[in-house]
């Protein structure tokens, strides 16, 4: 109130009239606009000066307008379509992490050259060249080039064709190599390749090489890949078989109870 005091005192007085008298005393005069009160019917009288109730007001209808801005943020939903196409890779994704493979499709950011996911897709390049003298895709085809390949450098990747050639899979000759495939799962095409389909027996295998350290690949992509070599090869799922072959230790994977169409339909579906 003494700021409030001092903010009044400098403002000039009526000037007296003719008589010497000045309008204040003849009683109250009436407020100018200045004087009421500007804040929610409050007035100067509570201890702020005209400048500064304006001010508080400029406040008040600024945390008006962001508070309804931050409730409609909260009420809006923003609806991303599922592409029509999908590569097994966005499948997992999608399955994994909903909100965040909408986020990336609302606001696709650029991939930064990964040399580890390079050396990957050489890796891949380099298995397909010892069965097929002349792979018939460019190596930026190939599914390394998209997946966590963990590979440090030149000597890592060395070692990794060296742990090949020592794998029981260096003597097996594959049914197929580097397999494309496209299925239609929920009203929507999945695209991708499968590493290596064997003849096993009366049916298949589909195998799926990893390079990286860790062995906890989605089985998902294994599902994705028998069913679609499945109704590819016209036999029924029970005759195809799936495994991941763990390049660094030799592990060969093959994960119980993988889901069949109707359960992938369900992802697509939500």
């Amino acid at each position: 109130r003494q700021a409030a005091a001092r903010g009044r005192a400098l403002l000039p007085g009526p000037r007296a009239g003719p008589d010497g008298r000045r309008p204040a005393e003849d009683g109250p005069a009436e407020k100018r606009p200045a004087e009421e009160g500007l804040v929610g019917g409050e007035s100067a009288e509570d201890g702020l000066t005209p400048e500064e109730a304006r001010l508080v007001a400029s406040w008040d209808r600024d945390l008006e307008a962001l508070t309804e801005e931050l409730k409609r943020a909260r009420r809006g939903v923003v609806e991303v379509p599922l592409p029509m196409s999908l590569s097994a890779t966005q499948l997992m994704r999608l399955n994994q992490d909903p909100d965040g493979f909408a986020r990336e499709l609302a606001r696709p950011m650029p991939r930064e050259p990964q040399p580890a996911a390079r050396r990957g897709t050489r890796f891949h390049a380099w298995v397909e060249s010892l069965f097929e003298p002349l792979p018939l895709i460019e190596p930026d085809e190939l599914p390394g080039f998209e997946e966590d390949a963990q590979i440090d450098g030149e000597e890592d990747l060395e070692a990794l064709k060296r742990a090949f050639l020592d794998s029981p899979y260096a003597d097996r000759i594959p049914h197929r190599i580097e397999a494309p495939f496209q299925i239609t799962l929920a009203g929507r095409v999945v695209r991708g390749r499968i590493d290596a389909v064997y003849r096993d027996g009366d049916g298949y295998e589909v195998v799926d090489w990893k390079t990286n350290r860790s062995t906890s690949a989605d089985p998902l992509q294994l599902a994705v890949y028998r069913l679609a070599w499945a109704e590819q090869a016209g036999v029924p799922l029970e005759k195809v078989a799936a495994a991941f072959f763990y390049v660094r230790t030799g592990e060969v994977v093959r994960p119980p109870d993988l889901p069949g169409r109707a359960r992938l339909e369900r992802i697509l579906s939500g």
